[in-house]
């Protein structure tokens, strides 16, 4: 090869050395035949595949454009479910390794599958897991009947759960149990942030109402907020729940409640196929599927795709027991503002976000952390962010402590629009800890699934965000111990704390030393 040969890939390298794993990545650059650049697109295929099970049906279906805001209204019924039991079962397999953690996954992984299945044929999309979690839309349709089919789902849901009422681990019989709650309403999606690291966020109160309706629901059952009972009182049994929702009465023989909605459709993606195999041909289809790899890429922290792209042969990323700093940050003040905005003013509550968005995880990455996702909380958005999973340094905890108040400096620099001819007031509430976590590719093996982390810990740092009104950071005594020497906190007491027994000693993180 002299200065002037041209090597086949060379144009498309700086695209590729980011998405293809270590070995093939050499091989396919050493000796560029046909036979590697095949391997090559083989990978890329099989990566887009992976990468369009990790995002919603839509925006798989439809790729944003790279750091193009993009917004629109959705309406349905939306159902959001909750898992209890975890933390028993997880405790009960961490004390066994690989093997636990393979165990642990299988009982994951059925219940997911079961689940998604169910939304799928019920006419439902799944919209993002959250831990345990899981949010379902049933758009709506000319016939109004969203709400009934995802009645019908929550109750097909409640039905399969009968096989992990009693799951044998070797502590003993262990039973997961779960809560459905349904509302309906109108919501905002929007994608988000930079062309490196993009985001796909719901706002608006009517998803605020799916949570509340799961976690006034009750183990078991169908919780329905009285919005979503008017759409459905005549067509199932209820009775009283909590005040302001009802609980469906699971009355219907099988043939009634059937087993699937009809006008069921699941979108599939059509998968790239090589016609040729002539160097020219297979250079041509290589750039056509790195496109589309990278429409999704961008939404996938960078080291989570980095795990995908490497197991991306085998389609399955090993589950382990790591032990990071969790924290959650609530941003509240724009995720609520935009249904009472207009459409000038929701276009800039967007902007905000995601401008507050891409700062927030510049300043993550740069301390080696992964800002996992956006959920909607009780109030504003949760980012959860993670430092020591997938990749462990040995200083995560005082990374992670500096990353919660340069997030903290950057909030309370957004600069608020205006809604209503008033300027928003935009906050932040931060909770932090660390301990042991199950990380794992969770969902349906070879359908809609993501990497993620659940446990007491993520449960923990969630409820201690919760409680740090004012701005504040939140940390346990765990990590108080390890970043005492760099940092200056309040101590602040024992403090009750929501699936605690005991009291926790808390302290509030202040500054660097």
């Amino acid at each position: 090869m002299t200065d002037e040969t041209k090597l086949p890939l060379e144009d498309l390298e700086p695209r590729l050395r980011g998405l293809l794993p270590a070995n093939l990545y050499a091989q396919a650059w050493l000796d560029q035949s046909p036979e590697n650049l095949e391997s090559v697109f083989e990978h890329l295929r099989t990566l887009w595949h992976i990468l369009a099970n990790y995002m919603p049906p839509q925006l798989a279906a439809s790729p944003a454009t790279p750091g193009r805001i993009r917004y629109s209204w959705e309406e349905g019924a939306l159902m959001f479910t909750d898992l209890s039991g975890f933390t028993p079962l997880m405790e009960a397999n961490a004390r066994h390794g690989k093997e636990g953690a393979a165990n642990l996954l299988g009982v994951l992984n059925g219940y997911f599958a079961d689940m998604i299945s169910i939304v799928a044929m019920s006419n439902g999309e799944l919209l993002e897991f959250t831990g345990d979690a899981l949010l379902a839309q049933f758009p709506a349709n000319r016939r109004r009947t969203e709400t009934a089919q995802a009645v019908r789902a929550g109750l097909r849901m409640q039905r399969a759960m009968e096989p992990y009422a009693h799951i044998e681990t070797p502590g003993g019989p262990l039973a997961l149990g779960m809560r459905v709650g349904i509302h309906v309403g109108r919501f905002l999606t929007a994608d988000i942030g930079t062309p490196h690291r993009m985001e796909h966020i719901l706002m608006g109160e009517d998803v605020h109402d799916s949570k509340l309706a799961e976690g006034a629901g009750r183990v078991s059952r169908v919780c329905l907020t009285m919005t979503a009972y008017e759409q459905v009182k005549d067509l199932f049994r209820f009775e009283d729940g909590d005040p302001g929702y009802k609980l469906v009465i699971d009355d219907l023989s099988d043939d009634e409640l059937g087993t699937f909605d009809i006008g069921v459709s699941r979108r599939r993606m059509a998968g790239g196929v090589l016609f040729e195999r002539t160097i020219d041909a297979l250079v041509k289809e290589i750039a056509d599927m790195l496109t589309r790899v990278e429409s999704l890429a961008m939404f996938v922290p960078d080291p989570v795709l980095k795990v995908i792209i490497e197991a991306a042969a085998q389609r399955e990323v090993e589950p382990t027991f790591p032990q990071p700093t969790i924290i959650f940050t609530n941003l509240m003040g724009l995720p609520e503002s935009v249904d009472s905005a207009t459409p000038e003013e929701t276009e800039k509550v967007v902007d905000s976000f995601s401008k507050a968005f891409a700062q927030i995880n510049a300043a993550v990455e740069a301390r080696g952390g992964v800002l996992k996702k956006v959920t909607y909380h009780l109030v504003g958005s949760d980012m959860m962010i993670m430092f020591g999973v997938p990749v462990a340094h040995t200083n995560d905890p005082q990374r992670a402590c500096e990353a919660a108040l340069a997030i903290r400096d950057i909030i309370a620099g957004v600069k608020p629009p205006e809604v209503g001819g008033r300027e928003l007031t935009i906050e932040c509430q931060i909770g932090m800890t660390c301990g042991p976590v199950f990380a794992a590719e969770i969902g349906e093996p070879r359908g809609r699934r993501e990497f993620n982390v659940l446990g007491n810990t993520v449960n923990t740092s969630a409820r201690l965000m919760g409680k740090a009104l004012g701005n504040r950071i939140l940390i346990t005594e765990d990590l108080y111990e390890q970043v005492k020497d760099s940092f200056d906190c309040d101590a602040l007491g024992a403090m009750p704390l929501k699936g605690r027994s005991v009291r926790l000693k808390l302290y509030s993180l202040v500054g660097k030393k």
